[in-house]
Parts: C-alpha cells; structure tokens; sequence
C-alpha cells in the first residue's frame, strides 16, 4: 500500500501531546524526535534483510543484517523538519542529508511554493530517499520538494514522511508522484480557507485526535 499510518500506541500518545495547546515548544520538538525515532524504526522494518553469522566472546550467533541502511538519504524541508529528521537519523544513522529551504505563497487562494534554496546529495538507483515534512497539508511542498530529488537523480525507492497528512495531500502527491510511499501518523480530514489543516474528532480506529 502507497500509504502507511504509524498506529504504534506510543506513536499516537506522543501525537496527542503534540496536538495538545498545552504543550511547550521544548516538549513540542521532543515529541517530534521522537515521532521521527518511531517512523524511522517502522519504515526500517520493510527492507530487505539476511541472515549473518557473528563471532560473540563466547562463540559464533546468527543474527540479521539489514540491507539497504547505508544507502538511504534524507531531505528535510528547511526548517520545520529538523526535529523530526533527527529522529530519523537515530533509525538511519548512515544516511546522507540534503536540505530544500521552501517557502509556501498564497496568492489570491492558490497556494504556490517557492524553493530559494536546495542541496540534496547524488541519488542512484539502489537509494531510499525519505523526503521529510512534518504536515502534509495540500501536498504542493512536498511535490515541490521531491522535483528537488529527481534532478539529483532517481532513487530506487521514494518515501514521503508526515506527521499529519490530509486526503488532499496525500492525493496530489501520489498523482504526480506514483511511485512514493507515504507514512504518517494521522490522516485528518480536510484543509480550511488558509489550507491549514483541520482535526476531526474520531474514535481509535481512524486514529483522528482532536486539539
């Protein structure tokens, strides 16, 4: 599926407290570390592993190597994802950083973004590229951002991450971009007249906290 949401219970109490009007801003960028952390781990678990032997004090084990870890690269949208790109980092310590500094314009009710700055490192064939945004509103950055990607090169695998999206988002960025993968921690359901998303009250099974 294109579209995976993280509903690990840990994941979606560190949500809530992000949501929450109360929380500072120190909590505020823990909470987003941590997210990353989590998000991180999640996506790790589908790639490829393998078996390998190694030698412990006592004698030889069998434990898994992960495949793919030193081929990752992550873009984080300048500098909203910083908190949540290093927890990324704690997930893939390996991976190399590139920076896209966007800027959303809103224009007489249409939303535009404006790229002023971008530095992402040589993307090959057998690379993930994890763009990171925590809020995937109308999805217009984040398309913006992985245009970025691509004149770097084509990755073998793309992978949009969120900590919120919005069916808007998620529809437009997977109409241009077929190819990516999408996680996230909630889907809420609409934008309003600023294209901010909007929280829904919803029960766990949708996973829709509300502020």
């Amino acid at each position: 599926m294109p579209v995976k949401i993280i509903d690990h219970v840990y994941a979606q109490y560190l949500l809530t407290k992000l949501r929450d009007r109360r929380t500072g801003s120190i909590e505020f960028r823990k909470g987003l570390v941590r997210l990353g952390r989590i998000i991180g781990y999640e996506l790790a678990k589908t790639f490829p592993t393998r078996y390998v032997e190694v030698e412990t004090p006592l004698g030889r084990a069998t434990g898994v190597d992960i495949i793919g870890l030193d081929r990752v690269v992550i873009v984080q949208v300048l500098r909203v994802a910083m908190p949540l790109v290093e927890g990324l980092i704690k997930a893939f310590p390996q991976a190399r950083l590139g920076v896209v500094a966007a800027r959303r314009r809103e224009e007489g009710g249409v939303v535009d973004v404006e790229v002023f700055y971008s530095k992402i490192p040589a993307v090959e064939a057998g690379d993930t590229v994890i763009v990171a945004d925590p809020m995937l509103a109308t999805g217009v950055t984040m398309s913006r951002v992985i245009e970025e990607v691509y004149k770097a090169g084509a990755p073998g695998r793309l992978v949009a991450v969120s900590v919120i999206a919005t069916p808007v988002g998620i529809e437009r960025v997977l109409s241009r971009w077929p190819q990516a993968e999408i996680y996230t921690v909630a889907v809420d359901p609409e934008l309003n007249d600023r294209a901010f998303i909007v929280p829904g009250l919803g029960d766990a099974g949708d996973r829709a906290f509300a502020t």
